[in-house]
This record gives structure tokens, sequence and C-alpha cells, in this order.
């Protein structure tokens, strides 16, 4: 019987990816692969970080191997992308069979736009097709990205779509942001995502904040209204952030319990 932890993602970055831009307290050396051990959660999602890693991304995949299912950046942190990395990770997925989709990080550019314009992600997605599975496409879609009219016929080409609150104080507002949510992407399978950082405000993300965005997803999960939850990031994971560290043990308090 499939257990809660089963449906809990890591969000991997390259080691030290976030020391320099969100004053985080001290630098971190957790890779993506440790990041999932130290949680113990089975699933990754690696997104590229200002253009780390560096391709060809085999030999990540193999320290992967281990990990039930994984899910690869095709546009990276900052919306960044290109054919040549996009070809790359189908290439990849034909040799990991763990590697179950691909991911658009802040894929919403501004202006109605994203990092692909329908047409292109029309035509990519035919690229997921292949000959031993279909791979998801899914998305980053952050709140304030619900009030732009053109992110719903976006997430009506994504199979998966994650929501993520920026600010940690907006957490409080989950409730109703994420009833939009459901309003403008009603056929896509739902993740949640939560910050173990208040980035937006580059601040430890308050215990409370952390609480909240937890037990809210666990009982989502429980109702059917997502499948998954995402703890971001690995490359904060060594940090002994009081929320990070709340984070893993409350996952080894809920994981083993059946859903």
């Amino acid at each position: 019987m499939e257990k809660i932890r089963d449906r809990f993602w890591i969000w991997g970055h390259e080691a030290g990816s976030h020391d320099k831009t969100w004053g985080t307290p001290k630098p971190s050396r957790m890779t993506p692969a440790e990041g999932a051990f130290y949680l113990d959660v089975p699933n990754m999602i690696m997104i590229r970080y200002e253009d780390k890693p560096e391709m060809p991304f085999d030999q990540y995949a193999l320290a992967f191997r281990p990990l039930k299912k994984v899910v690869w950046s095709i546009t990276g942190a900052g919306g960044v992308t290109s054919e040549t990395e996009r070809n790359h990770i189908i290439e990849l997925a034909q040799k990991f069979p763990n590697i179950v989709g691909v991911f658009m990080d802040d894929f919403f550019i501004g202006d109605g736009k994203g990092a692909l314009s329908i047409d292109e992600l029309k035509d990519f997605r035919n690229q997921l097709i292949l000959p031993e599975k279909k791979l998801d496409l899914m998305v980053t879609t952050y709140t304030h990205d619900l009030d732009t009219p053109s992110t719903a016929d976006y997430l009506a080409l994504c199979d998966v779509a994650s929501i993520w609150t920026w600010k940690a104080a907006d957490i409080a507002d989950m409730d109703t942001t994420f009833q939009k949510f459901e309003s403008v992407a009603p056929d896509c399978r739902k993740l949640l995502g939560c910050y173990m950082w208040d980035y937006g405000t580059h601040q430890p993300m308050p215990i409370d904040m952390m609480k909240m965005q937890c037990k809210k997803g666990l009982k989502w999960l429980k109702e059917g209204r997502i499948e998954g939850m995402i703890f971001l990031a690995s490359c904060i994971c060594d940090l002994e952030l009081d929320a990070v560290e709340w984070t893993r043990n409350w996952i080894a308090e809920v994981g083993c319990e059946s859903l």
C-alpha cells in the first residue's frame, strides 16, 4: 500500500546554489541526492540554477538511481531554456527509467508570456511520448501568476502544476489562493510547493507558517485535492534551519501513514 512519504518530493539544486543572494546564514555543501536522503523522501525534482549543473547530466542521474521518481527541468531557474537542453533531457529520460517527467521552473516571464510560446509547448509535448513511457509536463505556478489570463491557457497544456506562495506571510491565505488555483487549472494534477526559507523576504521561514503549509498540504493530499508536496530546497538542508528540522521531523512522523 502506498505511503504518505511516496508522495513527497525534494526540490534539487546543485550544492551551494542559494549561498549568494537569498540571505541564508552560511554556505551549503549538500548535494541533491544528500538532500533527499536527509529528508527521507523518495522523489526528486532536479532544477538547473544559474547554468549549473552543466550538461551532460548523465552522472547526476546516476546518483538518483535509488530514487523512486525523478523529474528534470527543461526550463531552469529564471525560465532559462534552450532546444539543446530540452533535447538532452529527452535523451536522458530514455536512459533512466525513473525519470518520469520534465519541469518548467519560473516559466511565466511576464506580460502573459511563457518561456515557450503556446505553439512551442504544443510541439514539445509530442516529444514527451517515448517508446517505453509518457513523460509528464510539469510547471511552477506562483500565486501571483493566477491573475494573468493567459496562465490558464498554458496550464491546460500541462499534466501537473505546482503552486507556490512567494512570501511566508501570504501562506495565511492558502485556502483562498488554492481555490483560485483549482479554478485556473481544473484539469491539472496538482502539487503543493513548500518553501523552507522565506525567499520573498530573505528571512527564515517562521515555524508557524511551515506548520501551516505542511498540515494543510497533508489534509489536501488525503482529500485528493493534490497528489503530492514539494520541499524546497536540497541546498538549504544542511544549514540547521529550524523550518528544515521541523519538516524533517514531521516527515518522519507522518511519512509511514497509509494513503
